[in-house]
């Protein structure tokens, strides 16, 4: 009932300290400053071996193109009404076309590519537009030609070395200047070009083909804004003289292929023309010649005026009926040219676009399928994925155009038909007149139908040779391309921004892993997290190397240190623990060897022997004490001779330098070291140095690894659980209040030894003590952080490397 009623100690309170969480990403300052330099230097080295990419823009302004047979048509929306979003991506596919691009091409200076060898990895610069070398071609093919690079050297003022491979064979062979010679299938002669910058240039001969793909990777067309007719070229190439020129280029080809479209569209308009005037001709020359035939055969000299005005009706009705019927054959030649012609071919007989809007779009549709399908055919077979697919969409958009052809096909028919009805009635009344007038309306009226569709035609013809002669291109060069050399890859900013924002998360990402893979315990904080067992106080970490058995004793041989002071700490704080004790047995133990439990116990026992304590300090790690070698005496008798009772106490108990401290070494291994704990004679020893000293120290086992610090911890008044910084694993912390629960002991501590700031590794959090949370022991002590420099201490402000401070001091 006493355990039940009985308030268990809660873990203190933990509050994220901020400053201290800045302060732990800065403790390692190099690594970021290191691994920031890293980056930045692997930047500068892939900027600087990385080939730069420039950029040039020109603008195209696209001019709504007016129909060429716009005015046959009757009833139909100009081209005007249509929008222009099909129309710029119609262009722009014409723009990246291959028959567009190679004839661009030829208009460059492409022939021979020349280069200049780099001081990086023997990276080639190309030097266009500059010519170094005159080189004349005297044979060449463009279907067969040496295509490899060729080095060229001077060997002096009349030949030269040229080196190549051929074969798989490296070739060098001299010639000389003004001389031809051949190489493979090519011959031509190179110049004598006077001094030259560099001793080595290469060059290569070309064909326009081998550009398309250089100039098509680089060439981007967009809208410069939605709905727009004006659109933003850009060219991007490592040259950035090249990619002006090829863009400049390219512009200009496409108007002069517009223009051309242009001119083809508007002959063949003239050419049907021609054919409707040669058929009228005949016909007009023909009722002129019947008209006056009559009027002889008949005597008539005139008609009356309700003739005439009948016939003159009867003309006018028959002129639209001729027009609609020249529409026929305009609609039923465009129909013709959709069902006979092949899906390669572009469709120049340009009435899309007034017979109907949608109609318009089907023709453009159908041009811009017919030029793709002409480019896959360069690069693909009839059968092959690509064409089969295309094939389907030109089968598709024909269909299409084909049905809505046969729907303006009956529009236009039904037009005639409800003329035809109007002429019906005129025609009735001229069937009224007298035989005479009446066979002499019929042929004027003949002659007037022909005539007027005759001049009609005629003034069309004029028309569409005046505008065949004054034809532009459809669009206009806004802004030609500049060489721009300024690059736009790599970025060299933005690499450079990249790089720094990637060394401070290196830098950053590496303190943060480590913290995380961390699984020792480094500073009291982390302690506190993890036990409700108070801590009662911490000894530093010596700056300097000591020896594995600790025969300075340092607390002794070094009283102005830190070191020194942090063990006198621990003293003070223990003379608090079982005060009502006259003399106290403290048992010092640790999770596992390694731990500087006797390191402690050695220090902790000279130290408490300086203020009039008598202290005896014991060697009770039966299986592997050093105490011995601490003292420099033979470990021949000892504990284990006294237990198995072999000597009485004073033979085992040894007087060291220091005054008031003796100590007992552990003696021989014996084969049952936790038998001999447990056994009577132990309590026995115990009880008679309680007469003796003050302070009995046990330097016992890791209770980790064996059990024989059992007895001794259940039989001390105090329990002292060494935990080493850096040494001690988090689990280490849970094993003093686990013993102490379970044999019911309210009197261990804890102490962490050897600890030294290190930020990296402390907790961010601070804790806050209170009676409440940390239950009714609370020992001060400090863990003499940032005093290092105080002056109060020796042998102990050591200056880092780093800290420039000690060298005003030399």
């Amino acid at each position: 009932m006493e355990e039940i009623g009985k308030v268990q100690p809660k873990l203190p309170n933990q509050e994220i300290d901020y400053f201290k969480i800045a302060k732990i990403l800065l403790s390692r300052w190099y690594w970021i400053i290191g691994s920031v330099a890293i980056c930045m230097i692997i930047a500068n080295i892939y900027l600087w071996y990385v080939p730069k990419t420039y950029a040039t823009s020109a603008t195209m302004k696209f001019e709504e193109k007016k129909s060429e047979i716009s005015d046959l048509m009757i009833g139909i929306p100009s081209a005007s009404e249509r929008g222009t979003i099909s129309k710029i991506q119609s262009e722009t596919i014409i723009l990246q076309s291959n028959a567009l691009l190679l004839s661009a091409i030829k208009h460059l200076d492409y022939r021979v590519s020349f280069y200049i060898v780099g001081r990086v990895l023997n990276r080639t610069n190309e030097l266009y537009p500059a010519k170094p070398l005159d080189i004349e071609l005297v044979r060449f093919d463009s279907l067969n030609f040496f295509h490899d690079l060729i080095t060229f050297k001077p060997f002096n003022n009349k030949s030269f070395n040229l080196s190549y491979k051929s074969g798989g064979k490296d070739i060098q062979k001299l010639y000389y200047y003004n001389v031809p010679f051949t190489i493979g299938p090519t011959s031509f002669s190179i110049k004598y070009p006077g001094n030259l910058a560099n001793s080595l240039y290469l060059f290569k001969l070309n064909a326009t083909e081998d550009f398309i793909g250089r100039v098509r990777g680089g060439l981007h067309i967009s809208e410069t804004a939605k709905n727009s007719n004006i659109i933003s070229l850009q060219e991007t190439d490592s040259n950035p003289q090249f990619a002006a020129d090829a863009l400049n280029a390219v512009m200009k080809e496409y108007l002069n292929y517009d223009r051309n479209q242009r001119t083809q569209s508007a002959s063949q308009m003239i050419r049907f023309i021609d054919n409707q005037l040669a058929f009228l001709s005949n016909e007009v020359k023909g009722s002129e010649g019947s008209i006056a035939q009559y009027q002889n055969k008949k005597k008539i000299m005139d008609v009356t005026s309700a003739s005439t005005r009948a016939t003159s009706k009867s003309a006018d009705i028959e002129t639209q009926i001729s027009v609609l019927r020249i529409d026929l054959l305009a609609i039923d030649q465009l129909k013709d040219q959709i069902v006979k012609g092949k899906d390669n071919e572009i469709l120049n007989f340009n009435t899309g676009a007034t017979l109907d809007p949608q109609l318009s779009q089907f023709i453009v549709k159908l041009d811009n399928l017919s030029s793709e399908k002409i480019d896959l055919l360069k690069n693909y077979t009839v059968n092959s994925l690509p064409i089969q697919e295309i094939n389907q969409k030109i089968l598709q958009v024909k269909n299409n155009a084909l049905n809505k052809i046969t729907s303006l096909h009956g529009l236009v028919e039904n037009k005639i038909k409800f003329l035809q009805g109007q002429l019906g009635a005129v025609n009735q009344q001229i069937a009224d007149l007298p035989a005479a007038e009446r066979d002499l309306a019929s042929l004027n009226r003949d002659f007037q139908i022909n005539d007027k569709v005759y001049s009609f035609l005629s003034e069309k013809k004029l028309d569409e040779q005046i505008s065949s002669a004054g034809i532009l291109p459809g669009a206009t060069i806004v802004d030609y391309a500049q060489a721009n050399f300024n690059p736009v890859s790599p970025d060299e900013a933005g690499v450079r921004r990249s790089a720094q924002f990637l060394g401070l998360a290196i830098g950053f990402g590496l303190i943060i892993l480590i913290r995380v893979l961390n699984p020792y315990i480094y500073d009291k904080e982390t302690i506190e997290s993890l036990t409700v067992i108070p801590i009662i106080g911490v000894i530093r970490k010596f700056p300097e190397p000591i020896d594995e058995y600790s025969t300075q004793i340092l607390a002794i041989s070094k009283p102005k240190s830190i070191f020194a002071e942090s063990v006198r700490s621990v003293r003070t704080n223990l003379s608090f623990l079982a005060s009502e004790k006259k003399s106290k047995v403290i048992c010092i133990t640790s999770e596992v060897a390694g731990e500087g439990k006797s390191f402690v116990a050695v220090n902790l026992s000279s130290t408490l022997s300086l203020i009039d304590k008598r202290v005896i300090l014991i060697a009770a790690d039966l299986r592997r004490s050093k105490l011995h070698k601490t003292f420099h005496v033979p470990n021949d008798v000892g504990l284990s001779s006294y237990l198995a009772n072999q000597c009485s106490v004073n033979d085992i108990i040894n007087h060291s330098s220091q005054t008031n401290l003796d100590f007992i070494i552990s003696g021989p291994v014996p084969p049952n070291p936790s038998e001999l704990l447990h056994s009577k004679r132990m309590t026995e020893l115990i009880a008679e140095l309680n007469t003796r000293y003050d302070v009995i120290m046990i330097d016992t086992a890791p209770i980790g690894l064996v059990s024989d610090a059992i007895p001794l911890i259940r039989i001390s008044d105090i329990n002292l659980f060494v935990i080493r910084s850096g040494k001690s694993k988090y689990y280490a912390a849970t094993v003093p209040q686990r013993i102490a629960q379970e044999y019911h002991l309210d009197n261990t501590v804890i102490v962490l030894n050897a600890f030294a700031q290190d930020l990296l590794h402390s907790r961010y959090y601070t804790t806050k003590l209170s009676g409440d949370n940390y239950g009714t022991k609370y020992y001060y002590y400090s863990d003499y952080t940032g005093y290092e420099s105080s002056g109060y201490y020796v042998d102990q402000d050591k200056n880092k490397w780093w800290d420039i401070r000690r060298w005003f001091k030399l």
